[in-house]
């Protein structure tokens, strides 16, 4: 089964116009790589006259650190980089994750499983198939039944299991990714069933990130290249819930000097944001790494000035051009 999205069969709503978003996690401030990835979201919203939007992922509180998201949009404003609407918070809309799931399980696309990571990768290892480190593991539908029927919809909310999404045998997603171009990736052999819902109730990424993007009506994604691996799953996910693909934008990553991406995780050091000339600092480093040079560099230029001459400057280009 080969599913195949055409972004040119996906032009900006016409009841929204572009529609773009920044969704940062609050498990710490921004760091140069998150920065670059607002910054870019942001320049490709105010090219093509649209809104950009804040979004909080703190589904997983266990995670989020009290204070951050304040921080994180503390952070943003000190760059100039305004929202256009009011700031969504994913802790807030578990009913409509929930919503959503229910209407997976009507459409006999999900089942209950009680595998433990150990559990999978012995089951891979005993199939000839053991798992590379840091790879993600392709799920041997240990607990998938023969035929799938709805749950109850008490079984859904409670209970020590996860819910997979049950998917065709062969299913080959392919999208065009505006600064990467053609992408395929097959979910079975690649990913295999993957968790909507973990066994202590929090909802995953995949199901969270493409109900919020259907309900704020956002026409443009534009993140960091290591999401892309995710977005056949949510193209997947959007077409049996009946929703609208958004165009997707994956940005270069910003490298440490290890060659490892910058994240929260390996402490990456914060953006300094105590004044303006430090703010201006790190979205001059921000572009650099997005491939806008010649940039405004004078001292007396403000925040706003710089942005205006950054927006002006924006151009999608092959990734490999950066």
């Amino acid at each position: 089964m080969i599913l195949a999205v055409s972004t040119d069969q996906n032009p900006s709503s016409p009841t929204y116009g572009y529609r773009g978003r920044f969704a940062p996690s609050p498990t710490g401030l921004l760091h140069a790589g998150s920065l670059a990835a607002a910054l870019g979201s942001w320049l490709d919203a105010r090219k093509n006259r649209g809104k950009w939007l804040l979004r909080i992922e703190d589904a997983d509180q266990a995670r989020c650190i009290q204070g951050v998201d304040q921080e994180i949009m503390a952070q943003l404003q000190a760059c100039g980089l305004q929202w256009d609407e009011e700031v969504v918070w994913q802790s807030k809309r578990q009913i409509q994750y929930e919503s959503a799931l229910e209407r997976l399980n009507e459409l006999n696309q999900l089942y209950p499983c009680t595998c433990s990571r150990l559990t999978i990768a012995k089951a891979l290892a005993a199939l000839g198939k053991p798992p590379d480190r840091n790879q993600e593991m392709v799920y041997p539908r240990t607990c998938r039944p023969t035929h799938i029927s709805p749950y109850k919809l008490g079984e859904l909310q409670h209970g020590q299991s996860a819910w997979r999404l049950a998917l065709p045998l062969d299913l080959q997603i392919e999208f065009e990714d505006l600064a990467l171009g053609p992408q395929s990736q097959n979910l079975s052999s690649e990913i295999g069933d993957f968790v909507l819902r973990r066994s202590d109730g929090l909802f995953t990424y995949q199901l969270a990130v493409i109900v919020d993007d259907a309900a704020q009506g956002i026409t443009h994604v534009v993140r960091g290249e290591d999401l892309l691996s995710n977005t056949a799953r949510q193209i997947y996910l959007q077409n049996l819930l009946g929703l609208v693909t958004p165009k997707y934008l994956h940005l270069p990553l910003v490298l440490d000097e290890h060659g490892e991406k910058l994240s929260k995780q390996t402490k990456a050091t914060q953006i300094n944001t105590q004044d303006a000339s430090h703010s201006l600092a790190a979205l001059r480093q921000a572009a650099e790494h997005l491939g806008l040079h010649g940039l405004p560099d004078g001292k007396s230029i403000t925040i706003a000035q710089w942005l205006l001459a950054a927006t002006q400057a924006w151009a999608i280009k092959p990734l490999t051009s950066f």
